[in-house]
């Protein structure tokens, strides 16, 4: 059992003292009864009440918290937020440099501008469903213009970081059980064979306002049909090693992407970490083999005309949004990342499972890849029934 006692303070002589300079400064007398007990650490810590009563409900509360491993020193819970948000990221080193700005921008721009002064022990589960909600006003309205999405970043980052203070310094995290904004459902575009072909095609023939082809138009086409038959990330697809294109097995393997930080272009492992290989259609093989030519493995396979790496704003904004345009597909809301919706529309089409599907997209699980295209697979529970039905006639014509 935890050493926990009530002491009266009327035994001591700098008690009394206090107690009759406030009764001669007509002041609030000091609280006679004080908790004593020794935290987890063995030091020995204090607390004041009013009443011998609750005196003594607090002892019981700390023995039972220091008995269980549930004990919170609450000097440990006056540290202000910002400071503990700091030392968390700092801790953060398992993330990724893009994922570690993110967090760092979401902290800085929104969770600090209302938490950072703080103390961890003054954040209230109420207080955090008010500011969720402000998040989603516009500036107008006193509020931050967020949508849904990006406030849900926001609080999630509030949310790691009073899990990472439990039970250390806080017995719970208050930001549990607050109602978040829904996030839409997105608006995905799934092309059809022809209109990818028209697209690919377009941004082959791309000009600049000089006449001259663009700086990646000798690129475009294989970029634009490996997205769209395979699936790969834009990031992923940039970053891609000639070493890394097996064209005889018709095998990729995806081991790196691109990503950038403050404007600076970085390589590392894929989103979800692990490297993958995804199939390559028989005919992109000739296209394929057309840009790598008989370059070195080490080289990226796909260049600028200056044999340059691609930058993904520059790439879409120049190349991309151009031959969206060119190929009269403009209203769709068409980006290169949604090119992998069309992959895995026309792999499902073509029969593949939910597993493949997963594998090719680079999904972390099944149950993301049905989220995201369930709708596609086919609906056979007509066909399952008709199945069962024809084997139970079967086996009661057998009997």
């Amino acid at each position: 059992m935890a050493r926990a006692w009530v002491y009266d303070r009327r035994n001591s002589k700098d008690y009394r003292e206090a107690l009759q300079r406030a009764k001669q400064n007509g002041k609030q007398p000091p609280a006679r009864w004080q908790v004593r007990y020794y935290n987890r650490a063995g030091k020995l810590r204090s607390e004041v009440a009013t009443t011998k009563t609750r005196a003594e409900d607090r002892r019981t509360e700390l023995e039972a918290a220091l008995s269980a491993g549930t004990y919170v020193d609450p000097a440990l819970s006056r540290v202000d937020f910002a400071d503990i948000a700091d030392k968390w990221l700092d801790a953060r080193q398992d993330l990724r440099p893009s994922t570690w700005w993110k967090y760092r921008g979401l902290l800085d721009n929104h969770v600090n501008v209302r938490w950072g002064d703080l103390p961890l022990s003054a954040i209230e589960r109420e207080d955090i469903a008010v500011w969720v909600a402000s998040l989603l006003k516009s500036k107008e309205e006193g509020g931050a213009g967020l949508g849904p999405s990006q406030a849900r970043h926001a609080y999630r980052v509030l949310t790691m970081v009073l899990e990472w203070c439990v039970p250390t310094r806080l017995g719970r995290n208050p930001a549990h059980g607050v109602k978040l904004p829904v996030r839409p459902d997105a608006e995905h575009v799934y092309l059809s064979y022809a209109q990818v072909e028209a697209l690919a095609n377009a941004s082959a023939t791309l000009m600049t306002k000089y006449a001259r082809p663009t700086a990646c138009a000798a690129i475009n086409r294989a970029l634009i049909l490996l997205l769209a038959y395979t699936g790969l990330r834009w990031g992923e697809a940039a970053s891609l090693r000639i070493g890394r294109v097996d064209l005889n097995k018709r095998r990729i393997r995806v081991a790196t992407t691109f990503y950038e930080v403050k404007g600076v272009q970085c390589e590392g492992l894929p989103k979800t970490g692990k490297r993958r290989t995804v199939p390559i259609p028989a005919s992109l093989v000739p296209v394929l083999t057309q840009v790598i030519g008989n370059r070195a493995g080490d080289e990226l396979v796909f260049t600028t005309n200056r044999g340059m790496s691609l930058r993904a704003n520059n790439w879409r904004v120049r190349e991309f949004n151009a031959a969206v345009q060119a190929a009269e597909l403009d209203g769709l809301g068409l980006t290169p990342h949604k090119l992998r919706h069309t992959a895995a529309s026309l792999a499902i089409a073509a029969g593949a499972d939910v597993k493949v599907i997963q594998q090719m997209l680079g999904h972390a699980d099944a149950s993301m890849t049905l989220n995201i295209y369930g709708h596609l697979w086919p609906d056979r529970l007509d066909d399952v029934a008709a199945t069962l039905d024809a084997r139970r006639r079967a086996a009661l014509n057998a009997a």
